[in-house]
């Protein structure tokens, strides 16, 4: 089901938080990125789709700082950058509170001020109480949520999501795309989510850029990519075997 949500107001006035402008990107003789240009606003959860292999990872770690771009410009305006990995990341040896400790450091603040923050951060994603805890002792649901309050543990005004849904079930899924749109809501953040998951841009992006190739075929919300002719989106949308997503040596 498509989120039922006003999406932000994009105008001439609001200025975008991430751009993305003309990027390429190759290894070696194989270029990657072909000229990819988006921007992402305060409050919008941008939808970054495709099959594997089409660049919406590498676009991700460019704006992570793992790699660097040949050519073209990335800017964020803002270094409060929350990250959620596709598996959680999280040190088997820290307990939850540790993990998200680990987050606040930079801070420096003392022990009150970051059990306060802490806690209220494991409240928001439904696990205070588990402090003490060890990833080991959480399910997989328990450790995403976690991922989700350590990424959140300053308040970040940009968010990456990398694959956030991948290996959970249905329900834990449903959970998990609620806590995006929460945080959304809550923090105003400019937010990227990498996914393959229908139920996942669907459910939590406002926008929906489908990269093919190393570009960009298509932009619209959820709602115009379940009724769009454009050939790419048809087969993503409903996942069909016959389209321009693959050739016909697969």
């Amino acid at each position: 089901m498509v989120r039922q949500k006003q999406p932000p107001k994009i105008d001439g006035t609001i200025k975008p938080m991430v751009e993305v402008k003309d990027v390429y990107k190759a290894f070696g003789d194989k270029p990657i990125l072909k000229g990819v240009t988006f921007n992402v606003y305060p409050g919008e959860i941008l939808g970054l789709v495709g099959k594997s292999g089409c660049g919406k990872s590498t676009i991700l770690k460019i704006l992570c700082g793992l790699l660097e771009p040949d050519s073209g410009s990335i800017r964020m305006h803002s270094d409060e950058v929350g990250l959620v990995f596709q598996g959680s990341a999280l040190l088997n040896s820290y307990t939850v509170k540790e993990n998200l400790a680990i987050a606040l450091r930079r801070r420096k603040l003392n022990r009150k001020d970051q059990d306060r923050i802490i806690a209220e951060k494991l409240e928001l994603v439904g696990l205070r109480g588990f402090e003490d805890k060890y990833p080991t002792q959480l399910s997989g649901g328990q450790q995403k949520r976690t991922s989700f309050a350590r990424a959140i543990v300053n308040d970040p005004k940009i968010i990456f999501y990398d694959e956030p849904t991948t290996g959970l079930d249905p329900v834990i899924s449903t959970v998990i795309e609620d806590y995006m749109n929460e945080l959304e809501d809550r923090l105003n953040a400019a937010s990227i989510v990498v996914t393959h998951q229908l139920s996942t841009w669907t459910r939590t992006a406002d926008r929906v850029l489908l990269m093919h190739d190393g570009r960009i075929e298509w932009e619209g919300t959820p709602d115009e990519a379940l009724i769009s002719s454009n050939p790419y989106i048809q087969q993503f949308a409903y996942a069909k075997r016959e389209g321009p997503l693959l050739d016909s040596t697969i």
